[in-house]
């Protein structure tokens, strides 16, 4: 009864948090003058991301031991995957929800630009990065030189996105900041357009919900899986991720709502590049002979797979027709579904 009581807290934490933030995060965007893509695909993704990358690059760096390097591996190589399948998924379930409400209805009114560009990125960088991982071990130098280039690639990734130029309204007018009121005095002198001081005061507030409320959220899952006898392998793999990523990913679901897509679809999209790049360049670096596939990281490294096969999945349509919608993110559902299958029955469901 205690877990489930921390569950509901963390996730009204979460919800609280998510909001704060996604309203906060335009404005940063409003105030600096920055397309779409910087807001959702950089800002917002890097944003709710950073705070769970730090928990595999912990274990990698601070654990000392071969099986912390093997739940830091199995938590970066969740990451995607989850980002992949599952967060597809609910965003497509949200879409489908309230397609009503929506002006486009059950189609996303994306930037396909934007969006293609981070689907390109993560199939480019996660591909070099599990293609790596087949080579010898004792080639000491392919590793450490691919996470010079992922580190390389994400930072021209970056660049792109701020270059972009500004797509002023587009996504329908912005709510007004949650903190401008407590901004007494920029409050009287300009109800409506807050001080930057006031918004960075708020993205950060809404950052530390987050973090207090996934970490909740984590001990809670972290427990339930203890109670029910899970490895730490299926921890790391499958319920980590859900855990630490997928809370963060309400972000999406507002905006959905708000019929904000290009923001809701970056703000996954983004992170799976992130994802795809940061942590596993810290991975190569720290735990190279971890990063290699063979008979007992097999299963592992195919959820690496399956997140670039669901994400070409889902949008190879876009880029047929230029076109998303709720139903095709859908696909990711039965990726994840899959992937669990193979998990449970190569018998890492259980100690």
């Amino acid at each position: 009864m205690e877990t489930l009581v921390l569950l509901l807290v963390s996730f009204v934490i979460i919800l609280l948090g998510a909001e704060l933030f996604t309203n906060g995060i335009e404005w940063v965007g409003r105030k600096l003058d920055l397309a779409e893509g910087a807001v959702g695909s950089v800002l917002a993704a890097v944003g709710t991301a950073l705070p769970e990358t730090m928990i595999p690059i912990v274990a990698i760096l601070a654990g000392g031991a071969h099986s912390s390097d093997e739940v830091g591996i199995g938590a970066i190589l969740g990451a995607p995957f989850m980002l992949a399948t599952l967060a597809m998924f609910v965003t497509g379930v949200a879409v489908l929800a309230g397609r009503g409400r929506r002006r486009t209805g059950a189609t996303l009114d994306i930037e396909p630009v934007v969006v293609g560009k981070d689907v390109r990125f993560f199939l480019l960088t996660y591909g070099l990065a599990i293609a790596v991982a087949f080579a010898p071990v004792e080639w000491t130098w392919a590793r450490p030189a691919m996470a010079v280039v992922l580190f390389g690639l994400y930072a021209i990734y970056v660049r792109a996105h701020f270059a972009a130029e500004a797509v002023t309204g587009h996504g329908g007018d912005l709510a007004p900041l949650r903190f401008h009121r407590l901004d007494r005095g920029a409050h009287r002198a300009d109800p409506v357009v807050p001080r930057l001081r006031a918004v960075n005061v708020q993205v950060i507030f809404a950052l530390g919900l987050i973090i207090v409320g996934a970490l909740v959220f984590v001990e809670a899952v972290t427990e339930m899986s203890a109670s029910l006898g899970l490895s730490a392998t299926l921890l790391a793999l499958v319920i980590a991720p859900i855990a630490t990523e997928l809370p963060e990913k309400l972000n999406s679901v507002l905006w959905v709502r708000q019929g904000k897509d290009t923001l809701a679809i970056g703000n996954i999209s983004g992170a799976m590049v992130f994802q795809a790049c940061f942590p596993t360049a810290v991975a190569l670096l720290f735990a190279p002979a971890g990063w290699s596939v063979g008979s007992e990281s097999m299963i592992a490294f195919l959820s690496a797979g399956i997140a670039i096969v669901s994400t070409v999945a889902i949008f190879l349509p876009m880029a047929r027709r230029s076109m998303l919608t709720g139903r095709g993110l859908l696909i990711g559902g039965a990726f994840y579904v899959a992937y669990l299958a193979v998990v449970l029955a190569g018998g890492m469901g259980t100690t």
